[in-house]
C-alpha cells in the first residue's frame, strides 16, 4: 500500500497531533516507565509525525524503527526527523536524534506489511504503534495482526483510526449519501484485502480481547474550522474523488456538493490501547 504524498501528510500532521487522546497517551507512558531502553516499532510511519508526538513524552532512551512499505516516505520521515531533532549522530543502522534531553534512536524499514508482517514487525518490541493506518486494513489482517503482537507479548498503540464520523459546515441535503458512499468506498481493498473501514476500531478490541488483553478506547475527532481551511479543501476534495468512484452518485450531486465552500468539518476518530495480560 502506498500513495499518500508528504505534502498532505504534512498538511494535516497539525490536526493529528492536537486530536490526540492525553489520557491514553500518558497510559502508554506509564506502561513504559520501567524499561529503560524503551524499543518501539511505528507501521505505516509516513513521514515520523507519530515519533513527533509521542516521542517527547516517553523515557529518556528510545530505540524506534520506522516502518513503511514506501521508500520515497522512509527517506522524507529521515529528512523531517533531521530537521526536527536538537541534534543529530549518525550511526551504523540508521541515526540517533538528540531532543529535549531524550536519546532517540532511530532505523527505518522498507516492507510489506501483508507478505512478512514477522519481518516489519522484527523480534521484539515494547511498544507496536502506527497512525491512520487499521482503516485501511481488512479483518483478517487485524486478527493475524493482533496474534503476532500478542506473541511478542509487546503493548499495542495506535491513533486515528476512522470510525464513520464524518459532518460538515456548512450542511449539503447530499451530506448523508455521501458519506455512505465514502464509506462503501473506505471498505474496498487497499492492499491488504478488502478494508474494515469505520468498523476497524471494533475489529481491533476484538481481536486483542481474544488475545486476554485490556483495551483502552478514546475518541478523537479531527475538529477543524477557518483556520483548518487548507485542510478542509484538502479533504473535501478527496472525499468527493473517493464518492465519484464509487458510482453510487450521480456527477451533477457530487458536483454541486463540492462546490459549497466549507468552513468547518468533524471527522471522527477511535485511538486505542492494548496492554498484554501482566
Amino acid at each position: 500500500m502506498s500513495g499518500f504524498s508528504p505534502d498532505w501528510l504534512a498538511l494535516r500532521e497539525p490536526v493529528d497531533h492536537r486530536s490526540r487522546d492525553a489520557k491514553l497517551t500518558a497510559q502508554v507512558v506509564q506502561h513504559l516507565s520501567n524499561v529503560s531502553e524503551q524499543r518501539i516499532v511505528d507501521l505505516g510511519c509516513g513521514t515520523g509525525s507519530n515519533l513527533r508526538a509521542l516521542a517527547p513524552q516517553l523515557g529518556p532512551r528510545q530505540s524506534w524503527t520506522l516502518v513503511d512499505y514506501d521508500a520515497r516516505l522512509l527517506t522524507a520521515a529521515r529528512d523531517s526527523l533531521l530537521a526536527w531533532a536538537d541534534g543529530t549522530t549518525d550511526c551504523r543502522v540508521g541515526v540517533i536524534l538528540h531532543k529535549a534531553g531524550r536519546e532517540i534512536a532511530v532505523r527505518f524499514r522498507q516492507a510489506d506489511l501483508v507478505r512478512d508482517l514477522d519481518a516489519a514487525l522484527g523480534e521484539s518490541a515494547d511498544l507496536v504503534t502506527a497512525s491512520a493506518l487499521f482503516d485501511l486494513c481488512s479483518t483478517p489482517f487485524i486478527e493475524g495482526f493482533a496474534s503476532a503482537i500478542a506473541s511478542r507479548q509487546a503493548a499495542f498503540y495506535t491513533v486515528l483510526t476512522y470510525n464513520g464520523v464524518q459532518t460538515w459546515q456548512p450542511e449539503h441535503p447530499a451530506d448523508e449519501s455521501m458519506r455512505q458512499a465514502f464509506i462503501a468506498h473506505q471498505k474496498t481493498d487497499k492492499g491488504f484485502g478488502a478494508s474494515a473501514g469505520p468498523d476497524a476500531p471494533t475489529g481491533l478490541a476484538t481481536a486483542f480481547r481474544k488475545a486476554s488483553y485490556s483495551i483502552a478506547e478514546a475518541d478523537t475527532p479531527w475538529r477543524l474550522g477557518p483556520d483548518d481551511a487548507g485542510l478542509i479543501a484538502d479533504l473535501a476534495t478527496g472525499f468527493a474523488g473517493a464518492v465519484e468512484e464509487t458510482g453510487r452518485i450521480d456527477a451533477k450531486t457530487i458536483g454541486a456538493w463540492h462546490a459549497v465552500k466549507r468552513t468547518g468539518a468533524i471527522v471522527g476518530h477511535t485511538d486505542t490501547l492494548a496492554l498484554p495480560p501482566a
